[in-house]
């Protein structure tokens, strides 16, 4: 019997949204105008529906004041604040494209980001921890000619320009309102590149709310949930599938720090009654080992999302049992994407949570390739490539790697391995970049670091090649130890692989490290991993401890 295809379109009942952003939060102001949409902890401020809008079209008013035209690039450089927010809706009040800047940038990329996008009006932090943005700014500023004007929160120079925001301009507001287009370019998001700079993938009014929408609906939100967002906002993960899930819902964002604390997460789910939790699985590993985790009240929570990485099946147990949330989700996706293509739904079993990324997005499809592009039996690994409202625009003024991306029939190649099974779920099994090639055999990461998860010594681990001289790339895990002064050794870690993988799987060399270089977003930078250890052992990174395995001369059975 012939296999079906790897392919899927997701059906649902739900029509695609055909609103603006504005448009979709004037709807929920008219539906939940008293509701709360946005807490800020950290200041202690707060929003009902009503005040949101107010204070989005106080700001709106003030960019046009301003001279901001349809179109014009507005650059934000900040960690997670209400602020953020604002200049989300804003911006997309008026037809202005947001720039998302990752608030890790420093001098060398922030320079590129401005002059790539255009920026002429950027808003950013006034500093945040080693971080002094106003003077990155001051810098750069020379070598970015349209940039005209900055923007500091928390400075006079945002009480001033909000100032400007007088009904003044408010048949303005409206025209402009008229004009817009759900089609229309609204946001600039740059990928975290690996080689050369990064690229502007460019977003839609469509692509990101849609896919806000849809995202929410998948985890059964409604104008009661209450949603804690550790993630940063200038992700998608934040901005797309924390913010517009929850305004598209009448649900309320609450922001517990302006960046990942595990503490503050926790105090902030107990304090504010939330029912939904966001994170990388970094992010749930750290509140869990949490001194005093047992003493938070995490009853409220009901279901959350986790992304970015592959979730361990223990950990998944924990969040479950521990932190309540039953109904968790697990979302794949890419910037290019708005980003999310495959989801779980909420009665998904433990299985499907931590061995899959669920199943395609209603009016989404979804199919895995080999390199011709044909489409592979189910079960058969491939590239995963997704289609439908989701794929950007294109890359911002990149016509050339838009098209390396984005093939003549609008599918987007997302350089994932991935296998679909026969009910449709889908396995990412690593990237086309990370695969190891040892001597002639592939091997895919996860599938060894899902492994070794169950390792008593080992909290977290990664897996990545690194070059051998005979076979071509060997196979290097990184592990973070349970017990820092018991680490696993390498003939442990060896020895708990014998006879349970193939002999070209078990790691031959180690590196016992503290952390794991990480994104802002909080995923790990296996580029770095390779980088550091790619030579002898001692050119890994600081504090690691290396071990290798003797001269291959025996397989292991």
């Amino acid at each position: 019997m012939t296999s079906a295809l790897s392919y899927s379109h997701g059906t649902g009942g739900t029509a695609l949204l055909g609103d603006t952003i504005g448009e979709n939060l004037d709807r929920a102001v008219a539906a939940w105008p008293e509701r709360e949409a946005l807490v800020d902890v950290p200041s202690g401020r707060r929003w009902t529906y009503a005040e949101f809008a107010a204070d989005v079209d106080r700001l709106a008013l003030a960019l046009l004041a301003t001279g901001v035209a349809k179109g014009d690039r507005v650059g934000i450089w900040a960690v997670n604040c209400a602020e953020w927010m604002l200049v989300q809706y804003a911006t997309a009040r008026i037809g202005a494209v947001m720039v998302n800047i990752n608030p890790a940038y420093r001098t060398h990329e922030v320079e590129y980001v401005l002059k790539q996008a255009g920026v002429s009006l950027l808003f950013a932090s006034l500093r945040y921890k080693s971080s002094d943005y106003r003077a990155m700014v001051e810098e750069v500023r020379g070598s970015c000619p349209r940039l005209t004007r900055t923007v500091y929160i928390g400075d006079p120079s945002w009480d001033e320009l909000i100032a400007r925001g007088t009904t003044e301009h408010a048949d303005e507001l409206d025209e402009r309102a008229a004009e817009l287009s759900c089609d229309d370019p609204i946001n600039i998001q740059y990928t975290s590149g690996t080689t050369g700079f990064p690229k502007g993938a460019t977003l839609s009014h469509h692509n990101i709310l849609n896919n806000g929408y849809f995202v929410g609906e998948l985890v059964n939100y409604s104008e009661r949930d209450r949603i804690c967002v550790p993630v940063p906002f200038y992700h998608c993960f934040g901005m797309v599938m924390g913010n517009l899930a929850a305004t598209s819902h009448g649900a309320c964002i609450v922001v517990p720090a302006p960046s990942f604390d595990a503490e503050a997460t926790l105090e902030a789910v107990q304090r504010e009654r939330c029912t939904s939790l966001y994170g990388v699985p970094t992010m749930f590993i750290a509140e869990l080992n949490l001194p005093g985790f047992a003493s938070f009240d995490l009853s409220t929570l009901r279901t959350g999302i986790m992304a970015g990485s592959p979730c361990p099946v223990e950990v998944m147990k924990r969040v479950v049992a521990e932190m309540h949330m039953a109904e968790v989700s697990i979302c794949y996706g890419m910037t290019e994407t708005s980003p999310v293509s495959l989801q779980t739904r909420a009665d998904d079993d433990l299985e499907h949570r931590t061995a899959t990324v669920g199943r395609v997005l209603p009016h989404l499809e979804v199919k895995v390739v080999d390199p011709s592009g044909a489409t592979v039996p189910r079960g058969t690994a491939g590239e995963l490539c997704t289609r439908g409202y989701s794929v950007m625009l294109g890359y911002w003024e990149d016509p050339v790697r838009t098209d390396e991306v984005v093939d003549p029939g609008r599918w987007m190649h997302t350089g994932d391995l991935a296998v679909m099974r026969e009910d449709g779920y889908v396995e990412i099994v690593g990237r086309i970049k990370d695969m190891i090639i040892r001597g002639g055999e592939n091997i895919y990461p996860r599938e060894i670091e899902e492994f070794l998860y169950g390792h008593p010594k080992i909290r977290d681990v990664q897996v990545v090649g690194v070059p051998h001289e005979e076979y071509g790339e060997e196979v290097l895990a990184c592990v973070i130890p349970l017990d820092a002064a018991d680490p696993p050794t390498l003939e442990e870690v060896r020895s708990f692989c014998r006879g349970r993988l193939a002999h070209y799987k078990v790691p031959s060399r180690l590196s016992v490290l503290e952390s794991f270089p990480m994104t802002v977003s909080g995923k790990v930078r296996k580029v770095e991993l390779r980088a550091d250890h790619g030579g002898a052992a001692t050119t890994a990174a600081a504090g690691a401890v290396i071990a290798a395995a003797p001269p291959e001369n025996s397989r292991l059975g």
